[in-house]
């Protein structure tokens, strides 16, 4: 069956391998139940709000074999001496080294689900969609053959990163890549996620989860570079949990896509745990990026911080709606929320929509949101340097991302990031 010939993958339920475990079938069957049973995003949804609606329609698209094996191993660069490497095709594992310490776990999704089915039934997908996208987190549930998991056991540090490599390859191709990250007691891991399309031309759908879990006192750290093509759509769930003590910081870039969907979910479960979230995100043409955020203090003497920032190119769109919420006992919470919005044309738009919710006492907790332009007194100092007004509104805007990007406290890691991002300024000074 040719590409073109395969249906779509709203036409019927997946099927579940035979090999995989009764539970995770069972998941997978209810979870297409609920998929067609949840009411598709209308445009009056406040979740959706200042969303494009039209841009759900996901029928033309379908799963496809992995293709180009070769050539995406070798396009697959990314840290010189990662701790592991795996490499993912349209979901299908084509390449993966390892030097990890023993007793760490670093496997694709699908032989975990096999070979440490009660580890992974314990952790997967734990935390309730709640920011829109409940039928699209549904429908990769139900579709999902594979992704990443991670398992670092109790006092073990893991030196280096996990580097995972997510390819799109085809016309109208969708891909379900998964993250699942579990931490034990004082442990530590830090995993990057690159998502690239084979070509520029051919439009793909990626609908990706990642599950987080740090355990008690433990570090996680999580990176994901969002480099597509400029013709896929993109969901990206991100759920993460931290129990008492434990420090999480994820980050996420997006220079790719033509429509981006993230939702990023941290719930600190446990007292003294600590959240970051952070983004940078470089839209350009008539790219959208959706944004939407959750802090959810459960606990007690928790602290979260969020900081995202977006340099809006062209015609392109952001919208970014943030809410810390505060439960009723969680009292000395410490949180913060910040999108600022580097608008570099006349005709791009930035919308943001932070908020808070408090239920406690004694907490300390700030939201903000700021969009604004270039100062001429700042191209002016540039300019008198001999720097060109192009350069000199490149350089400005790279600055503006940079603060984000050295939060991540790890050179080889912040090295790796600025490439992408030097990348998208290069394309845009091409224009």
């Amino acid at each position: 069956m040719t590409t073109l010939e395969m249906p779509s993958l709203l036409d019927s339920a997946p099927e579940t391998p035979a090999y995989l475990p009764a539970w995770f079938a069972a998941r997978q069957q209810a979870a297409w139940q609920r998929f067609l049973a949840t009411p598709a995003p209308k445009r009056g949804d406040e979740t959706w709000r200042f969303s494009s609606i039209k841009q759900l329609d996901f029928s033309d698209f379908q799963k496809a074999p992995g293709t180009g094996a070769n050539e995406l191993i070798a396009r697959s660069t990314g840290l010189e001496s990662p701790a592991a490497k795996l490499i993912f095709a349209n979901d299908e594992l084509i390449h993966v080294e390892s030097h990890l310490p023993e007793g760490v776990i670093c496997l694709p999704l699908a032989e975990a689900l096999v070979s440490h089915s009660d580890l992974v039934q314990a952790h997967f997908m734990k935390q309730e969609t709640r920011l829109g996208s409940a039928k699209f987190s549904a429908l990769h549930e139900a579709s999902l053959t594979n992704g990443l998991f991670v398992h670092v056991p109790d006092n073990v540090e893991v030196e280096g990163t996990i580097e995972a490599h997510h390819w799109i390859s085809g016309e109208n191709t969708v891909v379900f890549p998964h993250t699942l990250i579990v931490t034990g007691k004082s442990s530590k891991v830090r995993v990057v996620d690159i998502f690239r399309s084979a070509d520029d031309v051919q439009p793909g759908l990626a609908i990706a989860v990642n599950d987080l879990s740090a355990g008690p006192n433990s570090k996680l750290d999580y990176v994901a570079i969002q480099d597509f093509n400029e013709v896929t759509r993109v969901i990206q769930i991100n759920e993460t949990s931290a129990f008492r003590d434990a420090s999480t910081t994820g980050f996420i870039l997006n220079t790719g896509g033509s429509w981006v969907r993230d939702e990023s979910l941290s719930r600190l479960e446990g007292a003294g745990s600590r959240s970051d979230m952070l983004s940078v995100s470089i839209p350009s043409h008539e790219q959208e990026y959706d944004q939407r955020t959750f802090q959810h203090h459960v606990s007690e003497g928790a602290y979260s911080d969020l900081l995202y920032k977006n340099s809006l190119y062209d015609k392109a769109r952001t919208i970014f709606s943030g809410l810390i919420f505060v439960d009723k006992n969680a009292h000395h919470t410490d949180a913060y929320q910040t999108c600022r919005n580097l608008l570099m044309s006349d005709t791009c738009e930035a919308n943001s929509m932070p908020g808070l919710e408090i239920n406690a006492d004694q907490v300390k907790c700030s939201h903000g949101s700021t969009s604004s332009q270039i100062s001429d007194e700042e191209i002016f100092y540039l300019r008198a340097r001999g720097i060109d007004p192009v350069q000199a509104r490149q350089l400005i805007a790279r600055g503006f991302s940079v603060d984000v990007v050295e939060r991540l406290k790890n050179a080889p890691v912040e090295e790796l990031v600025l490439k992408f991002i030097d990348k998208k300024f290069a394309k845009i000074a091409m224009a």
